[in-house]
């Protein structure tokens, strides 16, 4: 087992979203401040450093699930959305943040595009994403 995956989660995401705000290809695009997370939330995001910890969130989820697609993704970061009198709903979390990381990293040469026949195709670290994921201690 690797140490990506031994090291306390929490710690290790928050170390990496330090290393990707030196990456010049993550960055937070101007809508992010006015927009939800998904469907399920009332308000937009309230957190600086949001557009980062999502990211390293995600690209430690392709390291542990080898191929991972944006529709897996949004059930992932989904939350239940409080619907007043009526019980509670799941709802999947917003696609366009989790498409725009995922290009971001693509960019940087983290991730490329899995296609695989007869299945779904998704996205996979490549050998650059795997030394920078492991790198961080």
């Amino acid at each position: 087992m690797s140490e990506v995956l031994k090291a306390n989660a929490q710690e290790y995401n928050l170390k990496l979203a330090e290393a990707l705000k030196k990456i010049p290809e993550f960055k937070a695009p101007e809508w992010v401040d006015f927009v939800k997370s998904g469907p399920s939330k009332e308000r937009p995001i309230n957190e600086p450093d949001f557009w980062y910890k999502r990211a390293a969130s995600i690209l430690r989820q392709i390291y542990k699930n080898k191929v991972v697609g944006v529709n897996r993704l949004r059930t992932k970061y989904g939350s239940r959305k409080n619907r007043g009198s009526k019980p509670e709903k799941f709802m999947k979390a917003s696609g366009k943040i989790i498409r725009t990381i995922l290009q971001q990293a693509d960019k940087a040469g983290f991730t490329e595009i899995e296609k695989v026949k007869g299945k779904r195709s998704g996205r996979k670290l490549t050998e650059k994403g795997i030394k920078f994921l492991e790198s961080i201690k």
